[in-house]
């Protein structure tokens, strides 16, 4: 098997870690001098999809990114291998990506790192909610739109040399039905990209009882159809449709979407409830445990330009408050140091009530 072989942080020691076999390192930095395509493996034979017409690249990677995880080249990050060995198994199978933990420690990043350190563009996310369905994940169809623009007014018949004109299958409006559909973050990934997009799904143990088990075809498949293109498909075969990319359409044909490169998917989950026994069948799982303070240090760095090895005080500090108080968000580090940064005196008698208001625990109590 083709790999790339780098050395990597041990989370345990501090030496060096490396196995063939990973495509992605866990450096959170683009690959260099190296396209995906040259050594990602291809797919068992039982993951693998044919979709086409291949579409062109897809949006580099976005501000969503920066905010995230910081800009390009300031540091690296530093994830544990074994961390490193289940997202590789994940992109390597061409399965979804389960990754549990308490909240905010993470899991969603590990998108954003993916995303960056392979080059793959811009992350679709699919926000999950207790209103959550497959097909607002698929698609979008705006029946509203489409009911006002057919009560449009036709416009006059135009001679053809033998008669009049056919009305268009729209009404006469202009208007196909192609305008009226955009694919969500679901339905895009699975557009047949030679490259697979990144796609995260936040949250899900927020969602319907019924959602993953819905989502389970899809992922299976690699495919799904939009019934009201399915419907037009003899008058409009081909019918140009907008994506979860900004400013971007597609052509869809015959109401039928089936992917190419399988999407490297990430579903967080706060562990709220358990999925079925089928759902988790057909997922990698990942445990996150909480970031250690090297971690932690290299995330500051990331963020806060000229501040690495200023802040271990603050990070001692907050690492021993998240083990009393059963665990803090590290955006909430990430609070406390940018008003140190921002010149709020340590000695100023508000600072205490400022640490305890910001680094207050996550089960909501008072």
């Amino acid at each position: 098997m083709n790999g790339v072989q780098h050395p990597v942080e041990n989370s345990r020691n501090g030496g060096p870690v490396s196995r063939s076999w990973w495509i992605y390192r866990g450096t959170g930095q683009p690959l260099p001098d190296i396209r995906l395509a040259d050594v990602l493996p291809p797919p068992p034979g039982w993951r693998t999809f044919d979709g086409g017409p291949v579409l062109p690249p897809v949006p580099a990677e976005s501000a969503e990114t920066d905010r995230r995880l910081g800009s390009v080249g300031r540091t690296t990050s530093r994830q544990n291998p074994h961390d490193i060995d289940m997202i590789n198994t994940a992109l390597l199978l061409r399965r979804p990506l389960l990754v549990t933990g308490r909240p905010g420690i993470g899991k969603s990043t590990l998108a954003y790192l993916v995303a960056r350190e392979l080059g793959l563009g811009r992350v679709l996310h699919w926000g999950i909610t207790s209103r959550s369905t497959l097909r607002s994940g698929l698609y979008e169809y705006d029946a509203i739109g489409r009911a006002q623009a057919s009560l449009g007014r036709r416009p006059a018949a135009v001679p053809d040399g033998e008669g009049t004109a056919e009305a268009p299958p729209d009404g006469g409006t202009g208007a196909r039905i192609g305008d009226f559909v955009r694919l969500g973050p679901l339905g895009t990934a699975l557009l047949p990209y030679e490259l697979p997009r990144v796609l995260l799904i936040d949250e899900l143990d927020k969602s319907d009882i019924d959602l993953p088990s819905d989502l389970l075809h899809v992922l299976e498949n690699g495919s799904y159809d939009i019934p009201e293109l399915v419907r037009a498909r003899h008058h409009e075969g081909r019918a140009r449709v907008f994506t979860d990319d900004p400013d971007t359409t597609v052509t869809v044909t015959d109401g039928r979407v089936r992917c190419r490169a399988f999407p490297f998917v990430v579903i967080t989950s706060n562990g709220e409830r358990q999925f079925p026994p089928a759902f988790l069948r057909r997922c990698v799982r990942l445990d996150v445990s909480p970031p250690r303070e090297d971690q932690l240090a290299t995330m500051i760095a990331a963020h806060f330009r000229d501040q690495e090895g200023r802040h271990d005080d603050m990070i001692r500090a907050f690492v021993e408050r998240s083990r009393q108080n059963g665990g803090l968000a590290t955006d909430q580090l990430l609070n406390a140091i940018f008003l140190r940064t921002a010149g709020v005196r340590e000695d100023d008698e508000s600072w205490g009530e400022l640490l305890e208001a910001l680094w207050r625990e996550l089960s909501g109590a008072p």
